[in-house]
């Protein structure tokens, strides 16, 4: 029996800004319908790593694969039509200040879709039920609060019903009760529609809630040092550094 291609496939992959290098040969597949954690400590490349697999920078050396499709070996218009299937949510959730919420939402879908006003209004409405900002519509985004802003954020990301969903610290800034919403939020996006989601953070909260899988990134090391399921690693990783980073204020019922 054959092996299912994973979704997201990572070869090999090293990053460098001119003579600086960042993280080198890294590899990882994400499943489809998981959420995968890239993790590590603060400086370790796991932003940057994000931007090469959405086709922001390009890698120095190695391969991003989507479906088995090497992204960046493909053209401009194929990559442009691989990255439709993205959802991106930014630290700051990247909203547009002078536009409401459903001006944010119905942006992508106005650009790249035929869907006459009517049934933009209506997805729209649907996106921002879904995360929680039904009646907000007219709302801009200085008129709420950081948590809306992200779950805003997180509705024009989905606006075009994509495939795989990333986030870069998308608890960032938040408070503890908004940043457990948000991680049930990610939740029910996999559990509910399919979404693979892919999540750079530090935050170990998060990392336990909703983590199907993980890699770690070392500053020191600039490569990957561990690869599975953070409670797996918590408990068996042979490398100290990974377990102290997970064992940090950690939470009951974890071990």
């Amino acid at each position: 029996m054959e092996k299912a291609v994973a979704q997201i496939a990572v070869r090999s992959l090293t990053m460098r800004f001119g003579s600086f290098l960042v993280q080198r040969d890294i590899s990882f597949e994400v499943a489809q319908g998981s959420v995968f954690v890239i993790m590590g400590d603060s400086g370790c490349g796991k932003s940057t790593l994000l931007r090469h697999m959405v086709g922001l920078v390009r890698p120095a050396a190695g391969q991003v694969l989507y479906g088995g499709e090497d992204f960046w070996a493909a053209d401009e218009d194929r990559r442009a039509a691989v990255s439709r299937r993205f959802g991106i949510l930014f630290q700051s959730g990247a909203l547009w200040s002078s536009m409401t919420l459903a001006e944010n939402v119905a942006l992508p879908l106005a650009q790249y879709t035929k869907l006459p006003p009517a049934e933009i209004d209506e997805l729209v409405s649907l996106k921002l039920a879904l995360v929680g900002l039904r009646g907000f519509e007219d709302y801009y985004p200085s008129e709420i609060s950081g948590g809306m802003r992200k779950r805003a954020g997180l509705a024009r990301a989905m606006a075009l019903d994509p495939d795989i969903l990333f986030f870069d610290e998308p608890s960032a800034g938040l408070d503890p009760l908004s940043s457990h919403r948000l991680d049930d939020l990610i939740l029910e996006l996999r559990d509910s529609l399919g979404t693979t989601v892919v999540v750079v953070t530090h935050e170990l909260a998060s990392i336990f809630a909703i983590a199907d899988d993980s890699i770690f990134l070392d500053a020191e090391q600039r490569t990957a040092i561990a690869h599975g399921p953070p409670r797996d690693l918590l408990r068996d990783s042979p490398n100290a550094k990974v377990r102290e980073f997970l064992a940090r204020g950690e939470p009951a019922g974890v071990a």
